[in-house]
């Protein structure tokens, strides 16, 4: 046989027989048939039986005393057989074997014993002798169930240390933060995970009472210093927080201390109503930069927020925006008879109303396309649905490009919010609740200071409205709040996208500060102060401590593996047209009032005359169908004397 021939065959017995190809093969092996799992399981029960007679042969004791020994050796195994039928022992799968079917063969194997010792009682009453040695009968079941135990467990382990694809290499090693019941489920959900993404390599106590004990076979690690040292001393790459008894405060800690050492963070919900391993490996993610807010939970008062919306209509316009739809998915959850959903954004808009329609509810869902610029086109609405509550969270909120295109800022946030004022006193709707921005107070941007001409506005209808009739009036209301992460065209998607491509991350200024909040909690504020409110309120929110927009970024780019300034680079680019470098809540001049909702306050601000305002508000909209910038800010300008512009061409007005 020449030298090539030699040469393909060991290439071709050496791809035949690799580890990688028996893994390949084993691993695309079906679920064996359910009879070839009872017959395995007869062998297993014939080969208990053999060793048994031969050990007691061997003893001189004998196990079948009766001569019909054939029909005995039958009798067990059909026995043996129905047990397994009425357990269904056969019906589980081999590689996937759990202490459930240890269970199922503990009982088959119990009741077999129970058959045959009562059998053989019977048996002696009846002939005087026994058929068999119980002692015998006994071992025999005995090894039986050893014999069946044993060589499931001998496949599950063969297929989890040598036929699975995992590649330990690529591995995350990871510490589970947590000792108890959900630790363990986490760690038994990420053990069976395909693919796998972690090898766990064990738990951190905080209690370091159990330093000598394991647990799934994994140590339990002592936290004597800061977990970062504890997770360098196993060379662990990243930690899952699964301990639920943390406070927000520790979690936030052992999240910063993590990221400072550049290890990855990953946390999991409590896991006492999921139904499976797969649902639970699921649900372990990186953590995420909402989760990092120092914020307690918001508790709501369902009862006064229920009487207002249940069995009611409610139009919500902006209902394709971020903030928008959320209080189109939270105000269902109240029963409202019906919801129209008003946007001129037609995709989002239809996205939105499918998923409304895919809800469990009972609520109707209506989708307007319209414009709130257009007066006719939103009394339309009101004539068609009569609405009892209006939620107005229609705006354009960029402030560049509001810097750029002030008369667009005009007609919608300021003239559309009239329109929609004026046709709830019209059409006597109960309340009309505004969402407005901390970009109103003091505003430095046009889009800001179109947001305080709308403010202004419903204020002096409100008060307009009390002076001429005690009889029914729209209550108007307005929640001012700072910025939302995730919500469309803020910094955190922003930022989310330049990592995604690499970097760099681009920040305006280094020193610069914003507010945050999630877009669940504004909307749940939003919901709040529209129940309390009587009408001519600013409510502002509680929004935490500010937030240093740079340290932002970093723990972004942390919370996604890589290191600041290093793999991903942060860039300052300058404060844009209308930008400043810390928002405010208050206006100079203003005072607050608390309510019963802690995270809520009323802002006392001067309020306008309606007449004169009513005025300056018409002239403005007026010069914005001119388009002519200068004349548009001039007037604004007027209307908010505190409006100043910064870097911004429109700051030579100021002078």
């Amino acid at each position: 046989m020449s030298k090539d021939k030699l040469t393909k065959i060991n290439t071709l017995l050496h791809n035949l027989f690799s580890s990688r190809r028996i893994r390949m093969n084993i691993h695309n092996l079906s679920y064996l048939p359910r009879w070839i799992i009872v017959a395995i399981d007869v062998l297993a029960i014939i080969f208990a039986f053999s060793f048994t007679y031969l050990l007691f042969e061997g003893t001189a004791m004998g196990y079948i005393i009766t001569s019909h020994q054939y029909f005995y050796i039958a009798s067990l195994i059909l026995i043996n057989i129905f047990f397994f039928w009425l357990f269904r022992t056969y019906s589980g799968i081999i590689r996937h074997s759990s202490y459930i079917d240890a269970i199922k063969l503990l009982f088959s194997q119990m009741s077999v014993l129970v058959f045959f010792l009562f059998f053989n009682l019977l048996y002696e009453l009846y002939t005087g002798h026994k058929a068999f040695l119980n002692t015998a009968l006994f071992i025999n079941v005995v090894l039986s169930f050893c014999g069946l135990f044993l060589y499931r467990v001998i496949v599950k382990q063969t297929f989890e240390l040598y036929f699975s694809e995992k590649n330990n290499a690529k591995l995350i090693r990871t510490v589970i933060y947590g000792t108890d019941a959900n630790a363990i489920s986490v760690a038994n959900a990420l053990k069976f995970e395909t693919p796998s993404r972690f090898k766990i390599v064990g738990f951190v106590d905080k209690n370091n009472q159990n330093a000598s004990k394991r647990m799934l076979d994994l140590p339990i690690l002592i936290l004597k210093k800061k977990l970062p040292a504890l997770m360098r001393s196993v060379a662990a790459e990243g930690v899952i927080i699964a301990d639920k008894s943390l406070s927000k405060e520790e979690q936030l800690i052992i999240v910063d201390q993590c990221l400072e050492f550049n290890y990855r963070v990953y946390t999991v919900p409590l896991i006492s109503d999921w139904e499976n391993q797969k649902e639970i490996s699921q649900k372990v993610k990186n953590i995420q930069i909402e989760d990092l807010l120092e914020r307690k939970p918001i508790v709501l008062d369902s009862k006064s927020i229920s009487k207002q919306l249940k069995d009611k209509v409610i139009l919500i316009t902006g209902a394709a925006g971020s903030i928008g739809s959320e209080i189109v998915r939270q105000v269902v959850g109240f029963d409202p008879r019906a919801i129209i959903i008003l946007d001129q954004a037609e995709t989002p808009l239809h996205s939105l109303h499918l998923e409304m329609q895919a809800a469990e509810t009972n609520t109707k869902i209506h989708a307007v396309i319209a414009d709130v610029r257009s007066k006719q086109a939103i009394e339309k609405v009101f004539k068609n649905y009569g609405p009892h509550v209006v939620f107005h969270a229609a705006a354009y909120k960029h402030v560049p490009l509001m810097e750029e295109n002030p008369s667009q800022a005009i007609l919608t946030n300021i003239e559309g919010t009239k329109n929609l004022a004026d046709l709830s006193c019209k059409y006597n709707v109960k309340k009309f609740v505004m969402v407005s921005t901390d970009k109103a107070v003091n505003p430095s941007n046009v889009m800001g200071a179109s947001k305080r001409i709308a403010e202004k506005y419903v204020q002096s209808l409100f008060l307009k409205n009390q002076k001429e009739s005690s009889e029914f009036k729209t209550k108007f209301i307005t929640t001012r709040f700072g910025n939302v992460l995730g919500s469309n065209g803020s910094v955190v998607p922003l930022f989310t996208k330049q990592i995604a491509e690499g970097g760099p991350l681009t920040i305006t200024h280094q020193d610069i500060i914003r507010y945050f909040m999630t877009i669940p909690e504004a909307c749940q504020l939003v919901l709040e102060a529209g129940a309390m409110g009587n009408g001519g309120e600013i409510y502002i929110f509680d929004m935490g401590k500010p937030v240093k927009i740079i340290d932002l970024a970093k723990k972004m780019i942390k919370l996604a593996g890589f290191i600041p300034d290093k793999e991903i680079k942060i860039k300052i680019v300058g404060l844009r047209p209308g930008e400043k470098l810390y928002e405010e809540l208050l206006n100079d001049t203003s005072k607050t009032l608390p309510t019963y909702h802690n995270k809520i306050m009323i802002a006392q601000e001067i309020q306008d005359e309606y007449e004169n305002l009513h005025t300056d508000i018409d002239e403005l909209i007026g010069i914005a169908n001119f388009f002519d910038n200068d004349d548009i800010v001039t007037k604004m300008k007027k209307i908010v004397p505190e409006f100043k512009s910064m870097n911004s061409s429109f700051e030579v007005l100021d002078k």
